[in-house]
């Protein structure tokens, strides 16, 4: 799946979220999403999530 045909089925279900939950629906969608993607990234080895919870610390 290419990375436009995501972000255009993201958007619909952004809007679908809009449409029944008004406001509040959509600010968790976006939520839970970037949530999502931070795990998808980790897995697929594309974001190092432990890099950004150590900070410059360590």
């Amino acid at each position: 799946m290419t990375t436009s045909t995501l972000g255009l089925i993201a958007g619909l279900l952004l809007a679908i979220a809009v449409t029944i939950g008004g406001f509040g629906g959509f600010l968790l969608a976006l939520v839970l999403g970037a949530v999502g993607y931070v795990i998808g990234g980790q897995l697929d080895g594309e974001i190092d999530v432990t890099a950004m919870v150590r900070g410059r610390r360590g």
